[in-house]
């Protein structure tokens, strides 16, 4: 039943496609071989054999709709949806620590909300949300590394190869910091994983 489903919203999608670049020598399948599950990802997917309009580059759409949403991470929030509680991650790097956000200046990312010191901040931020966001979900760095996720203390930071790392305490971080290239070489082999445990 879920991949029938998934079936016929990939070839609505590809049609979509089709019509938007004006490629019109590939024709839906019909309903009822949409049924017919086994047959469901051929039919579907006319990149699986010859592209009828190569020239368009149909074929590009899956990995795209894919990349989205491999990038919707979660993110740690508090009860008002705010990302590191509401610190300005930008501050972090152009004024070396924790700056207090403000309401009059935020950004949704991810489905947190992000404050920021100044609107100079927050559309740095925008531009590249990847650059300035704490790693591992902004999650605790320690947590992460030991399998598990734990809240944070935007007071508990550390930017290491340019990335920012937030920990639970300033406790936590120093038992951290004991071993960082291994801490975040095990936190990446963990991530984004722990979050099905959480």
């Amino acid at each position: 039943m879920q991949v029938t489903y998934l079936s016929k919203v990939a070839a609505a999608l590809f049609i979509s496609l089709v019509v938007a670049t004006g490629c019109t020598s590939y024709s839906a399948p019909s309903s009822a071989s949409q049924e017919n599950t086994a047959d469901t990802t051929l039919a579907a997917n006319p990149c699986a054999s010859a592209s009828p309009c190569a020239s368009a580059s149909p074929c590009a759409a899956p990995a795209a709709v894919e990349t989205a949403t491999a990038e919707t991470i979660r993110y740690f929030v508090d009860d008002d949806n705010l990302a590191i509680r509401g610190t300005d991650p930008v501050a972090y790097f152009t004024q070396g620590g924790p700056v207090a956000g403000s309401a009059d200046f935020t950004h949704t990312w991810n489905n947190a909300t992000w404050q920021f010191s100044s609107a100079e901040n927050r559309d740095l931020f925008a531009s590249n949300p990847e650059q300035y966001a704490p790693q591992y979900g902004g999650f605790c760095a320690w947590a992460v590394s030991q399998g598990y996720t734990a809240s944070i203390d935007p007071n508990a930071w550390k930017i290491v190869d340019g990335k920012l790392y937030l920990n639970y305490s300033r406790g936590v971080q120093r038992q951290w910091e004991q071993d960082i290239p291994g801490n975040v070489s095990r936190a990446n082999a963990n991530w984004p994983g722990v979050l099905a445990d959480s």
